[in-house]
């Protein structure tokens, strides 16, 4: 009894028993669609390399292997996975063993979680040199929590440590360019003899960080356009003229500028939960996309603006696909980043001091401590190895399954375009 994975739609009776799997997938978009798409426009290569990754993940384009239970015979191909970081496939593993990783980096302190956020002023300017652009975020974000830090007038006075993490999108796939930052409460003394607390419900006053975090952002900004690191070809060309981009930043000041701030959490492990919700997101996952169908695909969103309910939106493929590219990062970007005592240079004398001042062990746990693949699927609910048919046995690899070099994962598209039932 042999079942083969990837040409069967989403959802169907091979999936590991208590795994839901989504109906439609942004796969099934691009191989419905991807194609009239990639006619119809230009691409630069990192957007055709991510649709593809996503068109043959999990397919027999990559290879893969087969698997039979100890038990009833039962025997399965599953094939490999793209990892590609845009794909919603491939991040519930990768985000598991991060989380694991940054265990040993919690403090025993309350946290916040500060968004910095920049207008969408700035959406054309960001979308023609997001390498620019995401990195001036970075570090006037950090800058600013840093100087907030330091300054004993806060009621710090100290070095902070924050990690950082860049979302590029809202729920309707529209660009909207934010850092979500999870901020320890208190900062390592300047001496290092102590560590200083921050106010259990208070970290920094959010309207003085937003006309900081403005100001530094806006210079930067002017600094990067003086130094030739903007371009602005086809549309917003307009913007590199003197006239035009002063007139940019004149509104830029005129607008206020959100930073918002959430209340502490309750402790390490609430924080990590919390912390995995934003690490590994994509800018939609599949389980939101409900319909699939005559040139046109559907899936739900919050409203922000009405009291954050729940809604569904229908949109051309072709817009979905565009959406969705917007949020392609550049080649190698770092999107996680750390900052202050959690930053890389600083981490191996700093967190060990800052966990003894607050009377935690200073030793953090060794790396190859961190668990294996099998451990961090079985942590997530999702043991593989369990067989699907008899529920009993075991699936063990008997076999490889070589990679097929033309695209056959374009073969469901017949099968996709059956109607609903």
């Amino acid at each position: 009894m042999t079942v083969l994975c990837s040409l069967h739609r989403p959802g169907s009776a091979e999936a590991t028993p208590g795994v839901h799997r989504p109906r439609w997938e942004v796969a099934d978009v691009f191989r419905l669609y991807g194609e009239a798409y990639r006619c119809a426009h230009r691409l630069p290569l990192s957007h055709l390399r991510v649709m593809h990754a996503i068109e043959v993940c999990r397919t027999e384009f990559l290879g893969g292997h087969v698997e039979r239970c100890d038990h009833c015979g039962f025997e399965r191909h599953a094939y490999n996975s793209c990892r590609n970081r845009h794909c919603p496939k491939c991040q519930a593993l990768a985000k598991a063993a991060w989380l694991e990783a940054r265990k040993a980096d919690l403090l025993d302190v309350g946290y916040f979680h500060v968004v910095f956020t920049l207008p969408h002023l700035l959406n054309p300017v960001a979308l023609w040199n997001k390498k620019t652009v995401y990195n001036l975020l970075f570090r006037t974000v950090a800058d600013t929590l840093q100087t907030f830090g330091a300054a004993p007038r806060n009621g710090l006075g100290g070095k902070l440590g924050f990690t950082a993490v860049l979302h590029t999108w809202d729920q309707q796939l529209r660009p909207h360019v934010h850092l979500h930052c999870l901020v320890p409460g208190g900062v390592l003394a300047p001496d290092r003899a102590s560590w200083i607390h921050a106010r259990p419900d208070f970290l920094f006053p959010v309207k003085a960080l937003s006309k900081v975090f403005r100001g530094k952002f806006i210079a930067a900004l002017k600094q990067a356009l003086a130094g030739g690191q903007l371009q602005f070809p086809g549309a917003p060309a307009s913007h590199e003229t003197p006239a035009a981009f002063g007139q940019l930043i004149r509104r830029l000041w005129k607008k206020p500028w959100v930073v918002y701030a959430k209340r502490p959490f309750a402790g390490p492990v609430t924080v990590l939960d919390y912390l995995g919700r934003y690490t590994h997101r994509i800018a939609i996952s599949n389980y939101r996309i409900t319909r699939v169908h005559d040139g046109s695909v559907s899936f739900t969103y919050r409203d922000r603006a009405d009291d954050d309910r729940k809604k569904t939106l229908t949109l051309p493929a072709s817009e979905f696909i565009r959406r969705f590219l917007l949020h392609v990062l550049p080649k190698g970007y770092v999107r996680i980043r750390h900052f202050g005592f959690l930053a890389s240079r600083a981490k191996g004398k700093d967190l060990p001091r800052c966990r003894e001042l607050l009377g935690m062990s200073p030793q953090t746990p060794a790396a190859d401590a961190q668990p294996s693949r099998q451990e961090l699927l079985e942590r997530l609910g999702l043991d593989f190895s369990k067989c699907p048919h008899c529920r009993h046995g075991t699936l063990h690899r008997v076999a490889g399954l070589p990679p097929i070099h033309h695209q056959l994962a374009h073969s469901r598209s017949a099968d996709l375009q059956r109607p609903d039932t």
